[in-house]
């Protein structure tokens, strides 16, 4: 039981967002009692929590999965993309935002640990693109990794990126275009642009 509630409290935030959805919402969606749902949380934070680390493991456990079976790391990091926001794509109440406003421990949390698994994940392709010459040997490994987790968190900004103007498709998209045009060998921008011009096609 407590799994299906997570499940259902996860699909409910991410379409409306965890201000608005309360705990007789996802009792009411799932035809149980709200007492039953407290049985498994004490509240609705802790609810919240739960729903916010069940989602970024079982986004882990993909880019894991990616980064095992990915061609090159150019084709990865698309691939990474495109599963994100697969995994998000009922992101319509800005969750990121909100949990930032009304649950800052939990987002402080979540950010500390995207940051260790991104900076990681990045990292470990970074390497594996120099080591097979599709980035230039001499990048700074630590530091573009750090840059790469600072411009993919940038952009879901709404402040400087107000979703009225920019779709998370073309952000993520633009962004990822611009991290590997600054890194790739010739070998690196051929895969690129082929990649690109067959995913437009």
């Amino acid at each position: 039981m407590r799994e299906k509630i997570i499940h259902k409290a996860s699909e409910l935030f991410l379409t409306l967002g965890f201000k608005s959805v309360t705990m007789d919402d996802i009792a009411s969606e799932m035809g149980i009692s709200k007492k039953t749902i407290y049985v498994h949380f004490s509240n609705k934070t802790k609810l919240v929590e739960a729903v916010t680390f069940n989602l970024f493991d079982v986004i882990c456990d993909g880019i894991d999965g990616i980064c095992d079976n990915a061609p090159n790391p150019i084709e990865e990091l698309y691939s990474i993309k495109m599963f994100v926001m697969q995994h998000l794509k009922n992101e319509k109440a800005s969750p990121q935002y909100q949990l930032k406003k009304y649950y800052p421990l939990i987002h402080n949390e979540l950010k500390l640990k995207q940051f260790g698994k991104m900076h990681e994940s990045v990292k470990d392709s970074l390497k594996h693109g120099v080591d097979t010459g599709v980035f230039r040997n001499k990048i700074d490994i630590e530091f573009i990794s750090r840059m790469y987790f600072t411009g993919m968190t940038g952009i879901k900004d709404d402040l400087f990126f107000p979703p009225k103007k920019y779709q998370m498709e073309y952000l993520m998209e633009s962004y990822l275009e611009y991290h590997l045009r600054a890194i790739v060998t010739e070998k690196g921008f051929d895969i690129l642009n082929q990649f690109i011009t067959k995913n437009q096609s």
